[in-house]
């Protein structure tokens, strides 16, 4: 199977955090910066160190797998229904608001709010979203969709990505319709919920845009997940 462009930049993120983590700029001190120990796994890399290596192959896991070409045909789309479209530093301003109450209405939710440019990623984790190997929404996760549907209305020139993501287990083709699937029945709800349908892109990106190690069940657990990706629409 040909290796997704994501995996490629993220093994390059990954390399040259793992030789800065080594070097540390010239120095490692081995009890942190409170003067306490820090554990170290075999090959040397602390908690804080992994920590933040996870945390950057998530930043490039995440956004927009849709394409610009899928992204411009639904702007022009949107446009062409009467949806305005944001220009200059209008654009950045808009979204520094939605990213602002998004953070503010997922806290303590389980969902995460990435920022990358212009554009907003939340990430759901199946733990809160689905069981294992299933693609209907637990019912404990549609008052955190709500919340979400409201700041979606509300900030109404923005496209919205939908995409679904799994873990290794199991054949790739599998993973490709269990994730599609899960995509289709997170934007079904929001558009039951009175958003636009138009403004929805849904997307399976099956097992090939992992965060985390698929070697745990850890690991699986997390890239188990849905991306939405709120994208402004452009005049």
């Amino acid at each position: 199977m040909k290796t997704p462009f994501r995996l490629v930049l993220a093994a390059a993120v990954a390399s040259s955090l793992v030789a800065g983590c080594a070097t540390g700029g010239g120095y490692n001190d081995p009890y942190g910066q409170y003067g306490q120990p820090q554990q170290q796994d075999p090959q040397g890399m602390s908690n804080t160190q992994k920590g933040a290596l996870i945390g950057a192959l998530a930043g490039v896991a995440a956004g927009l797998l849709s394409g610009d070409d899928a992204t411009e045909r639904r702007q022009r789309a949107l446009v062409g229904l009467g949806v305005g479209g944001l220009a200059g530093g209008a654009i950045g301003n808009y979204q520094d608001r939605q990213e602002r109450e998004l953070r503010e209405s997922m806290q303590g939710t389980g969902v995460d709010v990435v920022r990358q440019g212009d554009n907003i990623t939340l990430n759901m984790p199946s733990n809160i979203t689905f069981d294992f190997d299933k693609s209907d929404l637990k019912p404990a996760f549609y008052p955190v969709l709500d919340q979400v549907a409201e700041t979606l209305k509300e900030y109404d020139q923005t496209i919205i990505e939908v995409a679904g993501h799994t873990d290794s287990v199991g054949s790739d083709a599998y993973n490709q319709q269990l994730s599609e699937r899960r995509a289709r029945s997170v934007g079904d709800y929001l558009m039951q919920d009175g958003i636009m349908r138009d403004r929805f892109i849904l997307v399976g990106a099956g097992e090939g845009h992992p965060v985390a190690s698929n070697d745990t069940d850890a690991g699986r657990a997390q890239n188990r997940r849905v991306e939405i990706t709120l994208v402004p629409v452009r005049s």
